[in-house]
């Protein structure tokens, strides 16, 4: 099963492992301090992408579909 969080606010430790994906580097959150078990950038949308994208409500699903060709561009280079 996969679950997805937001960073800021969650504080769970448990057995679950935990993988970051972002390509950017969580304002207020120290390295030290992640809880985390692995940050994976390669996967995460790209800059051109989350700029289009702009955190606006009414984009989420046009960028899920362009997020989605992205991930399916990148399992074809490898």
């Amino acid at each position: 099963m996969i679950l997805t969080k937001r960073i800021y606010g969650y504080e769970e430790k448990n057995e679950y492992y935990k993988v970051f994906v972002d390509r950017l580097w969580p304002r207020g959150i120290s390295k030290s301090e992640a809880i985390w078990n692995e940050w994976i950038k390669e996967i995460s949308p790209s800059m051109e992408l989350r700029k289009w994208f702009g955190h606006k409500p009414e984009n989420w699903d046009e960028f899920k579909n362009r997020y989605k060709i992205e991930l399916s561009q990148k399992t074809e280079e490898t």
